[in-house]
């Protein structure tokens, strides 16, 4: 398989992936999240709030009104070109969360959403408030985990808190928090403080409890999705002997290292460090060595989030 079949078959597979993860994200919110009225952050969180205070407009319909316009603010305002991946998950997920909806609720539950309705009263867990924070975000995160790794954006959320952060000089993280936090807060008021249409008993100020579980439920799960356990790590070597040391990494560990030229702060003496890669098994297995060939030497193991090059991942395309 040459280049270019390869590149063809890598962008099938993300557009795959981003399908996949919308409609995984769109099914979790129809099934455990909006029926309960939980209102985890991000445009889909506002638009749980908004379909309470406007019934007669579905949620993936509210989400078609805000993730568009700021989509367009964004490219104008920001200065970012938007790209198709972002654009493509921005439109098909609000489209899976109808379809979704129509499917499974009958015609009298889909204004109210009524958990008791759902697939025929099959799936209400009503009384099982913490199993919903549970399965939901898990699905929701692995999701949006996939949608990432495929090359897109969720957006919502993201672009506000891009606008937070040019226009009000706040760190993006911040920012973030600032933004999801007030749509929790935002929920609590409408939904938790009865200013919505519900009015039933679920609707209490301890929703948001569970909002705040699901956030960061699905923060964990999506992270995890994104970056794995990293099982490879980042060795920084300072050592005496490194000749022999050199020898262990090229002939029995087989790997290759770079050398960076490096000075002692305190001593003022020129040694070499060496950087090397190794997978989180092999950690062990180059300190006993080392131990062996040089007890003073010094050694920093760190993360290695990615690794990029021959003989490890390939670099992703540009496109």
């Amino acid at each position: 398989m040459n280049n270019s079949e390869k590149k063809v078959k890598r962008l099938i597979l993300e557009y795959l992936g981003i399908v996949l993860g919308c409609a995984m994200v769109s099914f979790a919110f129809v099934v455990f999240i909006s029926p309960y009225k939980l209102v985890p952050g991000g445009v889909i969180g506002i638009s749980i709030v908004l379909h309470n205070l406007l019934p007669n407009i579905h949620v993936g319909t509210f989400c078609y009104m805000i993730s568009l316009p700021l989509l367009a603010l964004s490219y104008f305002f920001l200065g970012k070109g938007i790209g198709f991946k972002t654009l493509l998950a921005s439109v098909i997920s609000p489209f899976f969360m109808n379809m979704f909806t129509y499917l499974l609720y009958p015609a009298e539950g889909l204004q109210s959403l009524d958990p008791s309705l759902l697939c025929g009263g099959n799936l209400d867990l009503s009384h099982d408030l913490m199993l919903t924070c549970i399965l939901g975000p898990i699905i929701i995160g692995v999701g949006e985990g996939i949608i990432i790794r495929s090359g897109a954006t969720s957006g919502g959320s993201d672009l506000m808190a891009m606008f937070i952060q040019k226009y009000l000089k706040v760190k993006f993280s911040h920012a973030l928090l600032g933004v999801d936090s007030a749509v929790v807060f935002f929920g609590l008021l409408v939904i938790g403080m009865g200013l919505g249409s519900g009015g039933t008993e679920s609707h209490s100020w301890v929703l948001s409890g569970y909002s705040i579980i699901c956030i960061a439920i699905m923060s964990r799960v999506a992270g995890f999705v994104i970056t794995g356990t990293k099982n490879d790590k980042l060795m920084f070597i300072i050592t005496k002997d490194k000749e022999r040391v050199r020898r262990f990494i090229l002939e029995e560990l087989d790997r290759t290292a770079t050398v960076i030229p490096s000075t002692g702060l305190y001593t003022d003496q020129q040694r070499d460090t060496l950087m090397i890669v190794v997978h989180m098994r092999e950690v062990e297995i180059v300190t006993t060595n080392l131990s062996d060939i040089d007890p003073d030497c010094f050694v920093v193991v760190t993360d290695a989030y990615d690794t990029y090059g021959e003989r490890w991942s390939e670099l992703p395309d540009k496109r």
